[in-house]
């Protein structure tokens, strides 16, 4: 792999957090990739799920910045599944391996819907305790693809590679946009034809969330205002589907925002982490909380916010 362009921390990364091997399945060949950082005494850690895309290793910033602060996060690469229960059930092991009873989840596109059938597999024994929902959707039939998701495991690697960059953004984007999109590229040639073919069949075979089944749970929805691969109606239908979900929305970061925005990201996250710190269901070790640095922060974001709404305002009157 060439130099990554998107940020000098990825080496570091690479060379500080060990990569880990996992199989959970009776097949030998189902092996989940993950990074584990942070202090391993938090029991209800942080798992973040890649989109169609991407590795484990897209979250790099997340990792790096979260585990510096105290959190316990957990980033996957799930092996080859081609039914939506084969990975909740594989899933469910996973976190039987790793000793965790509950995780909050954060999952971007591919990654938030299979977070939310996860959650949805799980509700009569709670695996789920809160949910982030990344460009993410709630029914695989917003891609119009449901009559050839049977027919991807057919197709040569090349041939699925150009279907997933045919939702990647294309016209002018600023530099930080232009290198995280140049690391999915990248990512996404790291994939071979299985794993492709097997993701986007799981991204478009006919399936729903069932909303009653996960309503309990807290859920924050975290989506972008500029071109991204999910369309206006996807994006309603999910504040449809959570209507007290809270919403972390980004003026900018096209598809990939945990790369090209991942301050504001990270501190979406901390705000939505927030309201377990101090009960059992905590993400960070207790003593690395600062709330008075985070509360300073949210009124940072806030203030900006709002800003930016009365420009866009002014701009429109």
């Amino acid at each position: 792999m060439g130099e990554i362009k998107i940020s000098p921390d990825y080496n570091w990364f690479r060379s500080t957090v060990p990569l880990k091997k996992i199989i959970v399945d009776d097949d030998d060949s189902k092996v989940w990739s993950l990074y584990d950082a942070g202090p391993r005494n938090i029991r209800c850690p942080l798992i973040f799920l890649p989109p169609v895309s991407g590795t484990a290793d897209v979250f790099f910033q997340q990792i790096l910045a979260l585990s510096g602060w105290g959190y316990r996060v957990i980033a996957l690469q799930y092996p080859v599944y081609w039914e939506i229960f084969e990975f909740c059930d594989g899933f469910r092991k996973l976190l039987d391996h790793l000793q965790l009873d509950k995780v909050h989840v954060f999952g971007a596109s591919l990654g938030g819907f299979l977070a939310q059938k996860f959650a949805e597999y799980t509700h009569k024994s709670p695996r789920v305790q809160s949910l982030i929902l990344c460009n993410a959707f709630s029914d695989t039939s917003i891609f119009n693809q449901t009559w050839t998701a049977n027919s991807f495991w057919l197709m040569p690697a090349f041939m699925l590679k150009k279907i997933v960059l045919g939702n990647f953004a294309s016209g002018p984007v600023d530099t930080e946009m232009a290198d995280g999109i140049d690391f999915m590229v990248d990512r996404l040639e790291s994939l071979g034809q299985s794993e492709l073919a097997s993701r986007l069949t799981l991204n478009c075979q006919n399936s729903y969330v069932e909303p009653h089944k996960i309503r309990d749970i807290p859920v924050t929805i975290m989506d972008v205002f500029d071109q991204s691969a999910l369309s206006t109606e996807a994006k309603e239908e999910m504040y449809k589907l959570y209507p007290n979900a809270r919403r972390a929305h980004l003026k900018t970061g096209g598809n990939f925002p945990y790369l090209c925005r991942s301050a504001e990201v990270n501190l979406y996250v901390q705000i939505h982490l927030l309201q377990f710190h101090g009960t059992r269901y905590a993400a960070i070790d207790p003593s690395m909380v600062s709330a008075e640095e985070l509360e300073v922060q949210k009124a940072n974001l806030q203030a900006s916010s709002e800003q930016e709404q009365q420009q866009q305002q002014q701009q429109q009157s």
